[in-house]
């Protein structure tokens, strides 16, 4: 991989990942090894941590194409060693949190994936997503779920600046 082409981006806009049946399997354990250190990167480089957990989701039974976006993957972090999280002493102190959701995503199941950043001034110090447990047919309902979870956390991280001060 040292003299591999260098990857402007994580997974290209155009792959679609699914349990890709008829292809032809590749060494479980190499894989997962190679999931499991991606993994353990993500949490300094959160740019990568949707392609990686989709990759994830292949464990148990990998192939070909699933290999090929892992490896992808690798060439985006050779050609992007300058990014990382960076959290300045000198920047204002204050909390904003994002979330958002890809409602029915997942090709496979149907099921949507929900995602949530909390920021305090420049700087990322909480994200976390996930595929949701079961199919919801009321997006109404789903944005409600979200936007709790993402309050709890914010509030939550508010009350431990508060007592920081």
């Amino acid at each position: 991989m040292e003299s591999c082409k260098e990857a402007s981006t994580s997974m290209p806009s155009s792959c679609y990942m699914d349990a890709d049946v008829v292809a032809k399997g590749v060494d479980q354990t190499k894989y997962r090894g190679l999931i499991g250190s991606l993994l353990y990167l993500t949490t300094s480089r959160p740019d990568i941590m949707f392609v990686v957990c989709l990759c994830a989701r292949y464990q148990a039974n990998p192939k070909e194409s699933h290999f090929k976006v892992a490896k992808r993957i690798l060439k985006y972090l050779k050609g992007t060693t300058n990014v990382g999280l960076w959290y300045p002493s000198d920047s204002p102190i204050h909390l904003i949190g994002y979330s958002d959701s890809d409602f029915a995503g997942f090709k496979l199941d149907r099921k949507s994936t929900s995602g949530t950043c909390i920021l305090l001034g420049p700087s990322i110090i909480s994200w976390h997503s996930k595929k949701q447990t079961c199919v919801l047919f009321l997006l109404q309902r789903l944005n409600t779920l979200l936007l709790e979870a993402a309050v709890h956390k914010f509030f939550g991280l508010n009350n431990n600046l508060q007592i920081l001060d």
